[in-house]
């Protein structure tokens, strides 16, 4: 382990000088206190220092002392149902320990050194293991087995196994001889350098839908397991909100939500609300399978850049045991100004709106980490990225956005005028892309639900709309024949009756496949009735005074999931008003 004296303080970078036995990205400690910081530049004699607590009442002359290995972060049991900063400090711990406030130096250890875990050794003596073979699993929660398993760069026989049973995670399961001789003691935790991708098989193409209950995404713009996409949008247009409901109903088994220099009470919200919530699979409290990662606004700009980096090491964790992770940043915005803080701390020459010239490469790098691969021959895993953008003055032209879109396969743009009407989820259905569409479309028909011929349907008649309201802009609706002003009655129904959709409503927060694919039934169903109708003379406003007209904007707030018969209700009640006016105009 090196040792170095602080020479200079440049705010959350320090300058150490006889540095000689530094590393690049070597963790060390910083004074009496111990404060943690990370290697970012060696020059000669001395190394910058990005340190991730507070500087103040730091002085040159004091000691800094390396630790020999990387920044990483512990993984093992213990990880699920918890909360850690960016540096994977355990915060509900520390609020046990010293209250609401992390005092500068505090060091808790991730994983509680304490708790015993009962524990199913898979490992047996003379077997040939691999990394991320399993050799152990833990029941962590209800909803979550924890497996235990080889961590890369480990290949050989196993020499000694311990028996099931109760076990700290700290404590050795079994031994494994490697090629050469040497023996590795196998715990029920290891580290991993958090900038260090986890080595896999081999990348497959995504296909499965990560389904979440929003209409506007899984119809319209669906994300696969193991698809990255980035949400953007100017202050106020929901990114948060939007954020919360998928990390709360998305279909994966782990969620892990990044709270990256967001306010605060954004984030507390997310603490007090998670608990409380259902999964809608099992009916257990979410919380049983989520990781949450808090780094307000108030906390160090550098654990802000490596809160990151945390959570997609963790992520990358739990795929290798098999599992579908869905990680959520909000957002990456904040994590592109501190590394333009940082950048221009270190003199860089900055690029363009003073962001440094690797912004480019340090996103790809993140979004890379998503995808789904094969981590042992006959074991996938996935890791799908969802990260919200806060371009300033919603200007998507921005770097970070821009950049970002070179990465992503899904953008889903939230649109400040759909905002400002309360149309929600705000994700626009004229900027927005997904890259996924072909891939979903078997998903669908396997349910036995051809929902892409609706949705192409859908698209049209947004894009028919969109034209029409120019035209209205200038001439009135007025001065439109009655198909074209149908087919704004027909957008109207699509917008409120099918998009919008009602977060904080029990009924209408999560919607399920055959609800989404029925409404949209229902839609098209009265285009088709309503353009019969013109035909045989029935003006259209005779039409829009159907009751049946209001009651299917409303139907998804009406109707519940577990009661899709009130379907087969609603269209007979609309044969029978569209009956009614065919009698009278017949």
């Amino acid at each position: 382990m090196g040792e170095a004296i602080l020479k200079r303080i440049e705010g959350p970078i320090i300058v150490s000088r006889a540095s000689r036995n530094f590393e690049m990205n070597e963790e060390v400690r910083i004074g009496d206190e111990e404060l943690v910081g990370e290697v970012i530049r060696i020059t000669g004699d001395e190394a910058m220092i990005q340190v991730y607590e507070d500087t103040t009442n730091l002085r040159p002359g004091i000691k800094i002392l390396g630790t020999g290995k990387p920044l990483s972060v512990e993984l093992g049991p213990g990880l699920i149902s918890n909360t850690f900063d960016g540096i994977q400090r355990p915060l509900t711990e520390i609020k046990k320990k010293q209250g609401i406030f992390i005092k500068r130096g505090l060091r808790v250890l991730a994983l509680s050194r304490e708790k015993e875990w009962k524990v199913d050794i898979k490992a047996r003596k003379g077997d040939t293991v691999y990394p991320n073979s399993i050799v152990g699993e833990v029941e962590e929660t209800a909803l979550i087995k924890h497996r235990i398993i080889i961590p890369p760069g480990i290949t050989g026989e196993i020499v000694a196994a311990e028996k099931s049973g109760d076990y700290k995670v700290t404590d050795t399961i079994c031994i494994v001889k490697e090629k050469g001789g040497k023996e590795t003691e196998i715990k029920l935790f290891h580290s991993w350098p958090v900038r260090r991708k986890r080595p896999f098989v081999e990348r497959i193409s995504p296909e499965e839908i990560m389904f979440t209950g929003q209409r506007v995404i899984d119809t319209v713009f669906p994300i696969v397991k193991g698809g990255v996409a980035a949400i953007p949008g100017g202050f106020g247009t929901g990114k948060t909100v939007t954020q919360h409901s998928l990390a709360k109903w998305a279909d994966a088994d782990i969620i892990i939500y990044i709270g990256c220099g967001e306010r605060g009470n954004e984030m507390a919200q997310v603490l007090e609300e998670f608990p409380k919530l259902k999964d809608p699979r099992s009916g257990r409290t979410i919380m049983e399978r989520t990781i949450l990662i808090a780094n307000t606004s108030n906390m160090p700009v550098t654990a802000r850049e490596s809160s990151i980096y945390t959570g997609i090491t963790i992520a990358e964790y739990f795929r290798d045991m098999g599992y579908d992770v869905a990680l959520f940043a909000d957002s990456t915005s904040r994590w592109a100004e501190a590394l333009r803080e940082i950048s221009g701390r270190m003199e860089e020459m900055p690029a363009e709106k003073g962001f440094p010239a690797y912004l480019s490469s340090r996103l790809a790098e993140f979004y890379e980490r998503g995808g789904r691969v094969k981590v042992t021959k006959d074991r996938l895993g996935s890791v799908s990225i969802v990260g919200a953008v806060s371009p300033p003055g919603g200007d998507f032209t921005e770097p970070v956005t821009s950049h970002t879109k070179r990465f992503i396969n899904t953008f889903w743009v939230l649109d400040r005028e759909l905002a400002n009407s309360r149309h929600y989820p705000a994700i626009s259905w004229t900027e927005s892309y997904s890259g996924y569409l072909d891939r979903v479309t078997i998903w669908w028909e396997n349910k036995n639900l051809p929902i892409m011929g609706l949705r192409k349907k859908l698209m049209e008649v947004l894009l028919e709309d969109s034209h029409l309201r120019e035209i209205v802009q200038l001439v009135g609706e007025g001065a439109l024949p009655e198909k074209e002003r149908l087919t704004l009655r027909k957008a109207e129904l699509i917008k409120e009756g099918f998009l919008q959709q009602n977060a904080l409503s029990e009924v209408d927060a999560y919607c399920f496949a055959e609800k989404q694919y029925r409404m949209l039934k229902v839609i098209f169903k009265f285009g088709e009735n309503a353009e019969e109708l013109l035909d045989i003379g029935v003006p259209l406003f005779k039409i829009e005074e159907l009751p049946i007209f209001n009651e299917i904007k409303r139907m998804g707030e009406e109707i519940e999931n577990a009661n899709l018969k009130k379907f087969d209700k609603l269209q007979l009640k609309m044969k029978k008003d569209f009956d009614n006016l065919r009698k009278e105009y017949g």
